[in-house]
């Protein structure tokens, strides 16, 4: 199997969102015949999936408002959670029907790649039996929250590289109480570069996911949306 990865940079969540539903539906149809894995950090914006609440946001929206900070409703699944500098985001556009995979084994897999990378960069993250994404012991490292339509997986993971972990005191992370959040640097005692995590992303991406990688500009025609 082969697929593409492309690098798009500091992004608005919006505009990449609108972007993986385009191509969501391009998997879908096999306009694109492989799947897409797209990596960003995004500009500071807490979203709000399936099962989320507002009861889980600890500041009000005002407050949000006036540090130009965005409350997005998504479709993944999954509570509130932010986004922001110094977090790998990865968005496969993945089909899982063609892959053979169920959505258990999609997250599951999706966990493998974070704790690969955790792991290259000399941090022990595990899963919870309680709770997706990974964990270093009672901390959570990275999120994992999806959607799926006709078979074809979008939204993705997120892995705390560099990022300032103040904003996840203003929300109950994905939902749950009492959760302290941690980043990379923050396990190793020194700062760690979104760069040097992706220095290896494909070969982890490859691994985990059984395929071939392929590099592709971020104004590729292929993720270009054409609407």
């Amino acid at each position: 199997m082969s697929a593409r990865i492309a690098y798009l940079g500091v992004t608005d969540y919006a505009e990449i969102h609108a972007l993986q539903v385009c191509l969501t539906s391009k998997r879908r149809d096999d306009t694109i015949p492989f799947d897409i894995f797209l990596v960003t950090e995004h500009r500071d914006t807490f979203t709000l999936g399936r099962s989320g609440g507002r009861e889980n946001l600890m500041v009000s929206e005002q407050f949000l408002r006036e540090k130009g900070i965005p409350l997005v409703q998504v479709e993944r699944g999954g509570d509130i959670t932010y986004h922001g500098r110094g977090q790998l985001v990865i968005y496969p556009i993945f089909h899982m029907r063609k892959a053979g995979l169920t959505v258990s084994e999609y997250v599951y897999r999706m966990e493998e790649l974070m704790i690969k990378l955790a792991a290259e960069n000399e941090v022990h993250a595990t899963r919870s039996s309680r709770n997706h994404g990974v964990w270093v012991q009672e901390k959570k490292l990275g999120s994992v929250g999806i959607a799926v339509r006709h078979g074809v997986a979008f939204h993705g993971l997120a892995l705390n590289v560099n990022i300032n972990l103040e904003p996840f005191f203003w929300v109950n992370p994905c939902g749950l109480t009492g959760v302290q959040m941690t980043s990379l640097s923050n396990e190793r005692g020194k700062e760690i570069l979104i760069e040097d995590i992706e220095t290896d992303l494909g070969k982890h991406i490859s691994s985990v996911f059984t395929c071939s990688i392929t590099q592709i500009a971020k104004d590729h025609p292929d993720i270009a949306r054409h609407e």
